[in-house]
């Protein structure tokens, strides 16, 4: 497959509007879109589907994957907000308003980053740190906290391939995908604390995109909006902004998150997306 920057963004369109059960054209049009969540074996693997409610946007609109009762009030809220400012607060306490009588509120809240095919290249390591290639099989001891953004522990599975810097040996970074989807593997960064600030996150977030692409896969980048480092990294690794997501979840799930309880009338703020994948 020749991979362009069209069809990169076009294959993460179509991977969208499986995971929302909509049409990929409903991203490009101007006015907000309301799809009724459904599940689907094709959606990223670490979704919990349907949604209750899950705003995405590629910069035109807004497409909304809801479940059936909510449709009416979030079709309103999109109505009255404007595409950038709906993502925001204060106008975000207005939905939380509405979700809380059935014990929802805004969880996830993350930006997503695809490869610039012109500015994605190769980089090159000072200080003598060597880049491998690794494999599953190699992945089987590096599931410990160091590692925690670019290997999941939970979804072993689909760790398929990464990349690591070593600094005579011993390992001192890592970028790890996984197969999140037929068609999109994602991608996270980790480097210990002592080894940063010299590249080496960048210089394995590029290698490893170049190999998912040599492989016909599109890799993805995902980090919260306010990890400034982890948006970095993605932009100087040859990334750029590519869609938003927001997701309503049960209070329950938010507690067992932040390891707390809420009430009815608590207003929970937001935490990372389903997988940070934020560099560290």
């Amino acid at each position: 497959m020749i991979m362009t920057n069209r069809k990169i963004l076009d294959i993460a369109m179509a991977q969208s509007a499986i995971d929302l059960n909509c049409r990929k054209e409903d991203f490009l049009k101007s006015e907000p879109v309301i799809a009724l969540s459904a599940a689907s074996a094709s959606a990223r693997r670490y979704l919990k589907l349907p949604f209750d409610c899950n705003l995405v946007t590629y910069g035109s609109n807004i497409v909304a994957s809801v479940l059936p009762q909510y449709r009416s009030f979030v079709e309103e809220y999109l109505k009255r907000t404007d595409m950038i400012h709906c993502f925001e607060t204060p106008n975000l306490y207005e939905l939380n308003q509405a979700f809380a009588p059935y014990r929802l509120a805004v969880c996830f809240m993350a930006e997503y980053f695809l490869p610039d095919l012109n500015h994605l290249k190769r980089q090159e390591l000072s200080g003598g740190y060597e880049l491998r290639l690794l494999f599953p099989a190699d992945f089987a001891d590096l599931y410990t906290k160091e590692w925690g953004n670019a290997l999941c522990s939970d979804r072993k599975e689909l760790d398929v391939l990464g990349v690591g810097a070593y600094d005579r040996g011993t390992l001192v970074g890592l970028a790890g995908c996984s197969a999140d989807c037929d068609s999109m593997w994602q991608i996270g960064v980790d480097v210990l604390p002592e080894y940063r600030r010299q590249g080496i996150a960048s210089a394995l977030t590029s290698a490893l995109a170049l190999e998912i692409l040599s492989r016909d896969k599109v890799p993805f980048y995902c980090c919260a909006w306010c990890n400034v480092a982890s948006a970095r990294n993605a932009i100087k690794s040859g990334f750029r902004p590519a869609w938003t997501e927001m997701t309503v979840k049960d209070l329950s799930f938010i507690g067992q998150m932040i390891g707390s309880g809420f009430t009815e009338s608590s207003t929970p703020g937001t935490t990372l997306p389903e997988r940070a994948d934020s560099i560290r």
